[in-house]
């Protein structure tokens, strides 16, 4: 079953999850791994970001489109394509919380976007279970709230996949052809007409810039209010089953 959660509180337990914050959360963390960081690590709050800082480690996010106070740089995948260190920490309002929610009920969680979308759906195409997926796509959305630049990269997902889909993802496969082309889909978002008012409009079109990364960001591990994301080996990483989780060091 092909399904879709429109916001966090909506996650499921499933064999695949792929979450989505396009504006911009994982549009950054593909960037970073892309420009060659060794792991992202999502924290789900500013507080437990803050623990993660070390040597060679940048500290990325934001609330609310703002840098947080002591933070290297804002939540920005144009900041993130340049490499400043090992470690991308990445604490953001919506994107890193859901990620963490994520990867604590499914057992395999990786990171879409628009700038890595051809290279997820040949990940999924490799895997053997390709024809019968217990998939869920992750929308972060906006304060609890849906967020139609997610549900529209939801819709283009859940398009191209064989097998039975929820309502839920035929929504979003609807609002995917209510656009002609991604830059209209995101502009057209209230997250957007935030981030101009925040004058982050380049990350609008930054992010809309299709299938231009050959990047599968991967939960690879978790720790309390962490998840470990890394370029997964082929696409996508060994499933990270109950047993495994919380046993990377981050």
């Amino acid at each position: 079953m092909i399904d879709v959660a429109f916001s966090r509180p909506e996650i499921r337990p499933a064999r695949v999850a792929i979450v989505i914050d396009v504006l911009r959360a994982t549009s950054t963390a593909t960037e970073a791994l892309a420009a060659g960081y060794r792991r992202v690590l999502c924290a789900e709050s500013i507080e437990r970001a803050r623990s993660l800082r070390g040597e060679e480690r940048v500290l990325a996010g934001e609330r609310h489109c703002v840098m947080p106070d002591g933070f290297d740089q804002g939540n920005s995948p144009r900041e993130a394509a340049v490499r400043r260190g090992e470690d991308l920490i990445l604490a953001t309002t919506n994107g890193a919380p859901a990620i963490v929610a994520a990867a604590a009920v499914s057992d395999q969680v990786i990171l879409g976007c628009l700038l890595n979308l051809s290279a997820v759906l040949t990940a999924l195409r490799g895997r053997e279970d390709w024809t019968r997926l217990d998939l869920q796509l992750i929308c972060s959305g906006t304060d609890g709230a849906p967020a139609l630049e997610d549900a529209y990269v939801a819709g283009l997902i859940s398009a191209v996949l064989p097998g039975p889909r929820s309502d839920a993802a035929l929504i979003c496969e609807a609002v995917a052809r209510a656009y002609p082309t991604p830059v209209e889909a995101l502009a057209a978002s209230a997250d957007a007409a935030i981030l101009r008012g925040a004058r982050l409009e380049a990350d609008i079109a930054h992010c809309a810039t299709v299938s231009r990364l050959d990047c599968v960001p991967t939960v690879v591990g978790t720790q309390v209010g962490v998840a470990i994301v890394a370029a997964g080996a082929d696409g996508l990483a060994p499933a990270l089953g109950a047993s495994d989780r919380g046993t990377v060091s981050a």
